[in-house]
């Protein structure tokens, strides 16, 4: 019982780290502290080793698991799950006993995926629902909370929407993480600079053929321009340079869109490497459709 009020205290002050700082957490100021239970700290994760269990804990399974940017590991996002490796070494030292004993116990746990240094993207509540020690790997998958008791549907639609679930956020993730810091993380189109508001767009959909998470598929955009440009309300030119609907510029409707239309002709903030930019191609694509709307 005291494990489970404790990883519920866990989940508890990363939703409130999420609703402060957004899905991306920075290690330094959100996750480092660590988070109160029983009248001490307790930190998330050990961002070195992967695996971690905390010296508060009771039970022998681990709190969390994390890839980091650089990751030797080949942890990675499939159709059954998310596969996790063991940490090198003996399948018996404490960190491999940890992660063993989440898939024997069924308790959940959180997930910490990297994109870029210094930031985290906390999946949770996770499950530890296959354990191949041959392979050296186990597969994670997202379930919910139930009266402190893990629960992972029986239901396959529920399950197959959950790990979808969990699939789209860290493919968002890797490519927020891959064309913000390209942008300085600022909006290519107005330079707002809150991390909470910018979102990673696509040129080519992901959806499309041509459509991959790279950094020249990617503009930064404000949540704003993002929904603005997915709906060909806004546009950029191959040349760079920001196009206004045409009903909107004949539009009234407040200083929102007053402001809105003083970004018609200008050219957008551009990546200082060259191989960072927009793919022209794609903007030209992209741009025809916009045209054609």
């Amino acid at each position: 019982m005291r494990d489970d009020l404790l990883r519920s205290a866990c989940f508890a002050a990363l939703d409130r780290l999420r609703a402060r700082f957004g899905e991306e957490l920075p290690y330094a100021e959100a996750l480092a502290p660590g988070f109160q239970f029983d009248g001490r700290r307790v930190p998330f994760l050990n961002y070195q080793k992967g695996i971690y269990r905390a010296a508060a804990q009771t039970g022998p399974a681990a709190l969390s698991i994390n890839t980091s940017a650089n990751s030797p590991y080949d942890d990675a996002a499939t159709e059954a799950g998310l596969v996790y490796a063991y940490r090198a070494g003996s399948i018996d030292q404490a960190d491999n006993r940890a992660l063993r004993a989440a898939f024997d116990t069924a308790v959940p746990l959180v997930y910490f995926v990297s994109h870029r240094p210094g930031w985290y993207q906390p999946e949770y509540p996770c499950y530890v629902i296959e354990d191949d020690p041959h392979a050296r790997r186990v597969l994670v998958a997202r379930g919910t909370i139930r009266l402190l008791e893990p629960y992972l549907s029986d239901d396959p639609l529920d399950r197959a929407y959950a790990l979808r679930e969990a699939r789209v956020r860290l493919h968002q993730g890797r490519f927020r993480g891959l064309v913000l810091p390209a942008y300085r993380d600022r909006c290519a189109i107005c330079s707002l600079r809150e991390s909470r508001l910018l979102d990673a767009a696509h040129i080519t959909a992901d959806a499309d053929p041509g459509g991959a998470a790279e950094i020249r598929n990617g503009v930064s955009l404000c949540s704003i321009h993002h929904r603005a440009y997915d709906n060909d309300l806004v546009a950029i030119d191959p040349d760079y340079r920001v196009h206004i609907a045409p009903r909107l510029l004949e539009d009234e409707d407040g200083p929102m869109l007053e402001l809105l239309k003083t970004f018609q002709g200008q050219r957008i903030i551009l990546p200082t490497r060259v191989n960072a930019r927009p793919d022209r191609e794609r903007l030209a694509a992209r741009f025809e459709r916009f045209s054609a709307a």
